[in-house]
Order: C-alpha cells, then structure tokens, then sequence
C-alpha cells in the first residue's frame, strides 16, 4: 500500500507546488490495457488521454523517483491538476551545472543524452569514470534535475542558485567562462531563447478534435447515421466544423502574436568574455548562467537577465511593468555591507538589467527563467479558469446524463417487451442519451460572451481571456492603483518647504527664484534624479521631470565619444540657466560657478524608499551627498536638530490635504574621499547623519471621472479599495476626495512593528481623528465600532509583518481596510490572494506599473496601460480612466445572465425533446428526421443565439446575479417548468388517443398516412406504408405541443431587467420567436400538403374549420335548414355514399336522418 514517504514536492513554498509521484512501466498491465483498447473500440484510450492519472496508474507500478521512468504531477493549488511528464537521462561530467570540472581547457563534453538531442554540444566523449548518469524531466518549459542529496527533482534557474555573496560573484564570476564549461552548462540549461513553438495546424486540429464534446458529436453523428438521419447529422457536422475552424484560427493567431512578441530579441549576437580575457562573438542563444557579456555603446535588446558589474545604464521595462519610463541601473555592490549580502535577485533588481539596456559586461540568466520568460510562461500555461457557474453546468450535465440512463433502460425494456429487433434496440437506446444532451450546449453558452465581447470592444475595452467575462459580473471588489488610475499621471509641483536651521521658513510656490538658485535645497533638487537625454530629450520619471524642471537648470551628458571610451571622470553635469545682466550690452553671461557633476547616483529603492547622488561643485575640493525619498524615511536618516520640531505636523496638513511630499537632504562629504573610493563606498555609509533641507510639494489631481464611477460601484454594492505605493496620508486624503472614504466615516490606521530585541511584535491602532485614541496589542485585537462606520488603513510594512506575525488578524484587516500605502508589487498580488480566500471576486485595476501580478492573479485584471505588460491582463481599457470598470461588470453581468438564460432553455429543450420521444417510443413511434431537423436547426438553433442578443442594462444595480445554477430559485424555476411541459405533453398525448376519429396505428391499417377520402382505395394494397410509425396523430399532437413549448420557455428564461435590456428591444429575437409562431399555427391550423409530407405530420381540413369558426365566430347560423343541412354535408368526407355501398338501418353512418 502506497504511504505518503512516496510522494516528493517540488517549487515547495512557491506559487507552482506540486507532489511528485514515480512510476515504471508494467507489462501485465499494458497487455490488459491494449485488450481493453481493442474491445471497446478506441473508447478505453480516449478515456486514459482525458485522464492522465488513470493512464498512468493503469500502465504503470509505483516505484522510487530514482527508478522512475514516467512521474505524475499534480498541483497543490485549489485546481488540483493532473500532469504525466516523461524522465530523461543523460551523462554529464558532473551532477550540477556550478560544479568546477577538473577537465583540461581543450576537453570536449559528450552527447550523452540518451532520448534527447543537446545542442551545441560535441560527440566526443570524456573517460567513462568521468561521467554520471542525470535523471531529468521538462515541465511547462522548465527541467528538473535528479538531487540525490535531497532525492528529490530540483530545478536550476541561474545566479541564485549558488547562494553567494555580491562581493563573491564580482570575485569569482566576473572573468567569464572558458569554452568548456560553458558546453558543461549547456547540458543543464539548454540554449537562451525563450520558444515559443508554434503548433502545426494538423497537431492543433487533434487536440481541438479530442475534446470529450467532440468525441460526443461523434457519436451522435454516428448514431443519426444509422437510423438515416442525415440532414440532422449533415447539420452537426457542419457547425463543428465551423466551430472547429474558428477555433483553431483563434488559438493559432494567439500563438503567432505571442511568438512575434518575444521573438524581437530572441536571436542577436553578442560579444563573450573568456577567462583568458578573450572576447568572440556568439549567438545569444550559446550564452549559459555565468558568461560574461560586452555590448556595444549604442545598446541592443537584452537577450537574457543580466547582473550589472560596472558602470550604469539605462533600461526601458515597460514589457514587464507597463512603466515607459527609463530606468537606471548601477553596478552591483562589490564592498561594504551590502556587497556581504547575498545575492537575491528581488532585493538587488535595481542592478539587474531586464531589456533594452546600455552597458559594460553583464552576468545573467536565461531562457524561461528570465523575468520576461516568467510572463510568457503564464501566458502560455495560465491558471484554469475557477467559476462556480461552470462547475454547476458540469453537474447539471451529470444530471442530464443520468435522466438519460433512465430513459436508456426504459428503451430497452419497453423494446423487449414489443419484441423490437437487437439493432433497433440499441440504436433507439442510444438515441435517447443524444436527445438528453444537446450537443449544440457550448456553442449557444458560447454565443453571449461572444456578442459581450464584441460590445466591449466598441467601447474600448479588449479582451484576451473571454471566459472571464462571465466572472466580472460576480465582482464585488475593486482594487484601484492610486496614480495614474484614480488621479492624474502627473504631477505638478504645488510649492517647496525649506527649513533652516531646525526650523521651516516660510512655504514658497516656486524654485526657480533668483534668490533661490544658489541655494542647497535647488541644487538638491536639480542633481537628485535618475534623468537622461535620449535622443536630445530629458527621459525619465514623471515626478523627477516636473522637479527637474521647476528650477530651471540645464542638463548636460557626456558625448557618445566620451562614453565610448569608458571615461568615468566625465560625469553628467547640471547648471543653473544662463542669467541677462542688466548692462549696456545686455550680453548673456553663463552661470559657471554653481555647476555640478554628479559623480555617483544610488537609484531609487521601493524598499528603501529614497535615492541618492554624490556630486561634486565646480572648484570645490570636498564631495556633497543629496538625498530625496518618502519624508518619513528621509527624516530617519538625517541629524535630529536639524529636523524641524513641527515636522510631524507639517507633514500631515499637507499629506491630508492629498498633497505628494518628498524630503530632501544634504550631507558634506569628507575631503579626503577620491572618486575612486566613493565608487567602492555602500549607499549606508553616504545615506547617514545628513542634514534636513525640507519638502517638496507635489499635487496630483483627482481624474475627472473618478469619483462618479466610485459612486456609482458603491450604490452597486462593490467594495473598492485602494492599494498603492503611495504615502498612508496622501493616500487616506485621496479616498476622501474621490469618495471611497466619506466625510463622516472613521479611519483606523494600523501601524506594525516587528519584534526588536526582547519585545515581541507589536500593531498600534491611530485613529486618523482622534490620534490620541490608541490601542497596543501583542497577539490579538478585536475593533467594535457600534455606531458609526470605519476603515482600516495599513502601508506595506505594517501589512508585512501583520502577515507573519498576526496571520489571525489578517482576514478581519482586509474585511473592513480601505486603504493600502506603500505597498510593493508582490505585496499587491498577496493581498488580491487574501481577498478571494474570504471568498470576495476581486478585480483590479491598474495602469500597467507594478501592477502585473496583481491584474494576473486577480479574477478580473483590467489594465489601463496598452503597453506589452498588459498581455498579463485579461482586459486591456484604451480609455485611461476608471470609466471602463462599470462597463465591463455591467457586460459581465449581462453575459453572465444570457449564460444562465441559455443554459436553462437549452437543458429544456432536451427534456421537452426527451419527454416527448419516451411517450413516442410507447406507442413505437419517434419523432420524424426532418421534425427534429426543423425543431433543432430552425427553433432551436435561430432562438439562442437571437436570446443571446440582449444589451447590457445601462446602470449597476445593487443586486447581483446569481453565480450557482444549483440554486433553489433557478431550480425550482427549471423543474416548474419541466413538470409543466410533461403535464402537457402528457395530455396531449392522452387526449389525441380519446377523439371518436382516433385510430391507432399498426402496420396494416397506416392510419393517418392517408387521407379519409382515399382510404378505402387503399384496400389492394397500393399505398405505400409507413413501418417507422412516424406519420400518427400523437406524434403530430407532441411535434405542435412541443414545438410552441420551447418558444414558451425561450421566452420565459429571457430574462431582461435589471441586468439585461428587455427583451422587447431584442428585435431579432422578438422577430424570430413571432414568425416561428406564426408559422406553427398557420401549418397547424391550414395545412400545406408539401410542409405537411415534408415534416411528417398527420394534419385534417379540421384545422382550417376550426380558423373559420375562429374568424367568422360573428356570423349569424343560417335561418333555413335546408342551408345548415348543406354545411354539414360539406364537412362530411364520407357523403355521398362510395359506390357499392350499402347503409343499414343501425349502421353509425345513419346518424345524418337521426339529426333530421
């Protein structure tokens, strides 16, 4: 019996964790297996391709993950999924890729993968003791290697698989690779190229032909086949076909898109180091973790992850952030105590070049494990789509399935029992599992998310994931980034703050003064950026431009030339702008004693929050360090007498008032620091005992548009929250602006910190309006506001630690929290997490910059950004504000209803269909070939995909739809309307039988297969007769029931407000359920012999009588008898008399003299 030591986790901790099973080959089981395969036809291998687990518990024994020859893997997310991969084996000089060889320079690495062709890589083998054996499998792009330290699979990604320092990786791998090991790590990494293998058509075509709804249509295709019903089955296979095609069209484009967009830098070539100091030229795709790279001044497009070791340069990220905005990047710290840290590529990403990058020599990663392979990888392997709807439908099918095994019994007794032949039994049985399971289900569910989407997109908004337009409209919270979503991209500067000596002056609106220009606190601001000309044009962060800007000074770059030569003491320099003397000349005089080069610059951290310069004054001696960043932050690391007193409380009147304010700092450097040395100096020893200079004021406005979709989300009864990285303050003074947080509404901000020393960790509850109101808690916090409401505000440290300490409190902070400063993006992507476990369908919506994970892990993601990032989001807005939100629940809303509309008409129209068929197999009789040609193409078919064309309703209501089919309303409504239709169908069919005209059919009378008048002419036998039964009156009784009851459900399941448009302005489907009508009662009540042949159906003159009478119910009976005698006779088929007849006295036929 297999116990749990069997099984192995792989990725533990990390989002893909998953158990590991292995499994070799079993002869007895796969002879069983074939057996089974060829006795059921196909059927059994079907099934083992639909369920790996199955195929491999059936084919295989359990065995050691050494031993293993195939290994199941299953997730340990809430999907649960199930996937068979196969292992490999291969010889390698080594065990792991970091391995030093002990191999001479010249030595040539072997091929010794046994099933899998290792490219780049010679035939000639080293000595067979130098050589092991390496177990691996290939994952979603990912290969695992055999550790038999741990007897588990491990997976190598690159640099932080050798666990070092940042001062060792300058020390030791710094120098580049030698040609052999390279080829030694080739074997373990493959080649550097993300691939995106586009499927062939044929292979795509057997995948999509595969699916169990296919393999269904198969069969029924089959089955109608054998019982001659081809113009149905002709029918079927043409919309699969369709619906085949277009599939194949969808997914196939959406390969070629994602190819061509990583395919962009795939393949360039590039300049490789070698440890004798050695540069060649090589294809990017032969680079490996270790080597080292030199790019051309000009730049390229990074192919790979890259460690920066000297130098900086400048990085567009916008494929993996959504942010435009260069970046700059610094060499890696190789002393001081951030050189001793290990290296983590998060923590240390401000020197990790991602894309499109200038630079010296680089060390990175490759292939999927690149930040940019990570984001294709979701892509191409996404999470399966989790939504309780879907999950019902299966389970209603299963009912289905299980309404059609009684039926199936029920066909086989009643046939045996009327000594039916075997092929009719079997295919009658079968029959009634195709009538209990529409096979056109999908394509009319699919239909409403197919018009959604196409009003979505006239709106704006663009989808890549339709399936999730259902789920928007279950969403009951929002989350919204703060800039750039909720207020404007920009900012503009609103005043400066300085202080001197210990105390602020005066608040000033500008800094371009002329009395200002000479001053610290400007000289701060114009040399405390990450800015950059590219192409003559300052390029950089939006709020560093508008600071950069408002004092007027120039920025100056070295010349391409100069960098070209890898001259670094040819800093950039900043100058004040050229100032008019007010001589006779009015000569223009250039400021040169205030300029500046900048000798160092630490970029911004959204871990430290604060970046850092040091520069150097044209002719001073002695170095300056400026420092900007989040004020409380900035205030920490400055001298405590030269912070203002009333700091505190400055900083709040202007943080509430929704201001952005930066902090700026100053330090003089000692004399005797070289340029040299301050390129070796950690930002610790600079960042330290400054001198507070005072704040900048930044306003960033309100969009327009902001507070009235909040309003509006609000009076839908959808939460919205605000998660951004902003200050807590500024952030709680913007959601009172827009209306997350009204007037009268407390705000509680829970400020965290970690245990320290020999006190534990600890939560202080400020109340924004009553500070003094505190409360400290050690384990525990139970918040009771009785009468009035309140919100949580939490900044990112405080979440963090609240996380780890408090995971009790977590659940009860997100229920009631609003606001969510400081927040970084692997915090936002935790914090959605948290949300959907208390079970809330989250959106977000961001504009691309640090919100990707978010959008991916949220049930509905909408980017407002349309840059690459947003291939991370299911939906993309070209409208760049929150407008699209509404829109997209009020559309997710209307699809989700049409789904619910349609999925209820069409398991209906099964049961009506199979109710009908089970009466008619009483009597051996079924529906006719082209009655059910005509009730599933023309009713059917044109009625739900017209239903499907309702209009989202033009305003969110505070009631949701419901997201659970197995639900006691929609139930009862589905079983109301079921038990009525068989009430119904069930009279009909008894009452047909009660009329004095009835005759029941058997294959010598025919009767109803020709007309009164002419069926004593039949008596030689002349006329053809009908051996299926199908031309009777109960059959043509149940066609006409049946047919006005699916235009009845139809109607009754098309449900309008307060989701959908009503369905009267639905003139589609209005017009299609008014002509189907229409022409029901016009062949029902005035026959046409050539619809009445056409369709089967056994119609009399009665139904034109019966529409006189309706008509002309008015019209007085005539006076004299003689005209009512004539009436009566015209109606009468038997008068006159055939020839050759005789009438006796008691004979029925007499009934006329009675009358008179």
């Amino acid at each position: 019996m297999k116990t749990r030591e069997d099984v192995k986790i792989i990725n533990q901790g990390l989002e893909d964790e998953m158990e590991v099973r292995g499994y070799r080959p079993c002869l007895w089981k796969m002879i069983l297996v074939g057996v089974g395969a060829v006795c059921s036809g196909g059927l059994l291998l079907l099934l083992l391709y639909w369920l790996p687990e199955w195929a491999v518990k059936g084919t295989c024994t359990h065995t050691s993950l050494r031993d293993a020859h195939t290994l199941l893997l299953r997730t340990k997310d809430e999907f649960r999924q199930w996937f068979r991969v196969r292992v490999h084996r291969m010889l390698a000089p080594g065990r792991k890729p970091f391995d030093d060889l002990d191999v001479k320079p010249k030595t040539q690495l072997p091929n010794g993968d046994f099933d899998h062709q290792v490219n780049s890589v010679h035939d000639e083998q080293l000595p067979h003791g130098q050589q092991v054996q390496i177990q691996y499998f290939t994952h979603h792009s990912f290969r695992y290697y055999w550790n038999e330290v741990i007897q588990n699979f491990e997976l190598y990604q690159g640099l932080e698989d050798v666990r070092v320092t940042c001062a060792h990786i300058h020390s030791e791998h710094s120098r580049g690779l030698t040609k052999t090991l390279q080829d030694y790590r080739r074997l373990f990494f493959g080649e550097n190229e993300i691939a995106v293998r586009v499927p062939s058509l044929f292979k795509l075509l057997i995948k999509e032909v595969l699916n169990p709804f296919y393999i269904f249509q198969l069969f029924s295709v089959v089955l109608w086949s054998a019982e001659d019903y081809y113009y149905y089955a002709a029918a079927i296979v043409f919309m699969s076909v369709i619906s085949i095609a277009t599939s194949l069209y969808t997914i196939k484009k959406q390969y070629v898109m994602l190819h061509d967009m990583v395919s962009s830098h795939s393949v360039v070539r590039v300049s490789v180091c070698r440890g004798n100091k050695d540069v060649e030229q090589a294809m990017s795709t032969e680079l490996v973790p270790g080597d080292v790279i030199s790019i051309p001044a000009n730049g390229m497009i990074m192919p790979c992850d890259a460690v920066l070791f000297q130098g900086t340069c400048v990085v567009n990220e916008s494929m993996l952030t959504g942010e435009s905005v260069p970046v700059t990047k610094t060499s890696l710290p190789s002393s001081g105590d951030e050189a001793a840290r290990r290296y983590n590529m998060e923590e240390h990403k401000r020197h990790v070049l991602f894309c499109g990058t200038h630079v010296i020599q680089t060390r990175f990663y490759t292939g999927f494990s690149t930040e940019k392979g990570q984001l294709v990888r979701s892509i191409l392997y996404p999470k399966p789509t989790d939504f309780k709807l879907y999950r019902d439908a299966y389970l209603f099918l299963l009912c289905l399935v299980g309404v059609a095994g009684i039926g199936f019994v029920y066909t086989i007794v009643l046939s045996i029992m009327n000594k039916v032949s075997a092929k009719t039994i079997i295919i009658e049985s079968l029959d009634i599992i195709t009538i209990t399971v529409p096979p056109a289900l999908p394509a009319a569910m699919t239909a409403g998310i197919v018009y959604a989407q196409r009003r979505l997109k006239r709106v704006g908004i663009f989808c890549i994931s339709p399936q999730r337009i259902n789920m928007c409209g279950q969403l009951n919270l929002v989350c919204f980034d703060k800039t750039g979503t909720l207020t404007e991209d920009g900012l503009d500067l609103w005043g400066i703050h300085r202080a001197d000596n210990g105390s602020f002056v005066a608040p000033e609106l500008g800094a371009a003064e002329e009395h200002l220009m000479n001053t610290t606190f400007v000289a701060c601001m114009a040399t405390c950026h990450s800015l950059t000309k590219i192409e003559g044009e300052l390029s950089g962060d939006p709020l560093d431009l508008k600071m950069f800007a408002a004092t007027g000074w120039i920025l100056e770059e070295p010349t391409e030339e100069e960098t070209a030569l890898h001259n670094p003491l040819m800093p950039t320099v900043v100058r004040p702008p050229a100032v008019t003397e007010d001589g006779q000349n009015h000569s223009q005089v250039q400021n040169t004693s205030c300029e500046i080069g900048i000798v160092r610059q630490f970029p911004f951290s959204s871990v430290l929050q604060r970046m850092s310069v040091v520069v150097r004054r044209l002719g001073d001696k002695h170095m300056e360090a400026f420092l900007k960043g989040a004020p409380e932050v900035v205030a920490g690391l400055c001298k405590p007498h030269s912070v203002p007193q009333s700091f505190t409380e400055t900083l709040e009147s202007y943080t509430r008032q929704g201001f952005r304010v930066i902090a700026l700092a100053h330090r003089q450097l000692e004399s005797k620091l070289s340029w040299h040395k301050v390129q070796t100096l950690s930002r610790d020893l600079i960042e330290t005992n400054m001198e507070f200079l005072g704040l900048i004021i930044m306003q960033n406005k309100i969009k327009q548009e902001t507070a009235g979709v909040l309003t509006v989300l609000q009076r839908a009864n959808i939460r919205t929250l605000m998660v951004t990285g902003d200050n807590m303050l500024t952030a709680i003074s913007v959601a009172r602006d827009c209306g997350m947080v009204r007037p009268h509404e407390n705000v509680i901000i829970a400020d965290a910190a970690p245990p320290k020393d020999s006190n534990p960790p600890c939560i202080t509850w400020r109340y924004m309006d009553n500070p003094a109101q505190t409360a400290r808690d050690h384990q525990t916090a139970q918040i009771s506001m009785e009468e009035e409401m309140y919100h949580f505000a939490v900044n990112g440290r405080a979440f963090a630690i609240i996380t780890e300490h408090f995971p009790q409190l977590i659940q009860k902070l997100a229920l009631r929290a609003t606001v969510f400063a400081r927040m970084a993006p692997d915090q936002k992507t935790q914090l959605v997490e948290i949300l959907q476990g208390i079970d809330y369908i989250v959106g977000m919506c961001g504009d691309g910059a640090n919100d990707c994970g978010a959008l991916k892990r949220a049930h509905s993601g909408i980017s407002l950004s349309e840059l690459e990032a947003s291939v991370a989001s299911p939906f993309t807005s070209s409208t760049a504000n929150i407008s699209c939100v509404p829109n997209l629940i009020r559309e997710g809303r209307a699809a989700l209803i049409t789904s619910f509309c349609v999925f209820k008409f069409m398991a209906l129209y099964s049961i009506i269909q199979y109710i009908s068929v089970i009466l008619l197999y009483w009597i051996l009789s079924n529906l006719g070939d082209f009655q059910f040609l005509f009730i599933d193409l023309v009713i059917i078919l044109i009625i739900a995909f017209t239903m499907s064309l309702n209009p989202a309703w033009k305003e969110l209501v505070r009631q949701r739809p419901p997201s659970s089919l197995i639900s006691g309303p929609l139930l009862c409504s589905v079983l109301t309307q079921i038990l009525t239709c068989l009430a119904f169908q069930v009279l009909a069919f008894y009452l047909v039988q009660q009329q004095s005209w009835y005759e029941k059919w058997t294959p010598q009378s025919d009767a109803c297969n020709v007309s009164r008048s002419s069926f004593f002419n039949s008596q030689n036998g002349t006329t053809s007769h009908d051996h299926k039964n199908i031309r009777n009156y109960e059959n043509t009784s149940l066609f006409y029931v049946s047919s006005f009851q699916y235009l009845a459900v139809a109607i009754v399941f098309s449900k309008g407000k307060p989701f959908r448009q009503p369905s009267y302005k639905n003139w589609l489907f209005m017009l299609s359920c008014a002509g189907l009508y229409s022409f029901l009662l016009l062949i029902m009540l005035y026959p046409i012999s050539a619809i009445d042949n056409f369709l089967e159906v056994a119609n009399d003159s009665w139904g034109a009588l019966l529409l006189s009478r309706l008509f002309c119910r008015r019209n007085k009976p005539p006076k004299v008898l003689y005209r009512h005698l004539a009436l009566e006779l015209q109606e009468d088929a038997d008068w006159p008399p055939k020839p050759s007849t005789v009438t006796y006295a008691n004979d029925p036929q007499s009934h006329i003299s009675a009358t008179l």
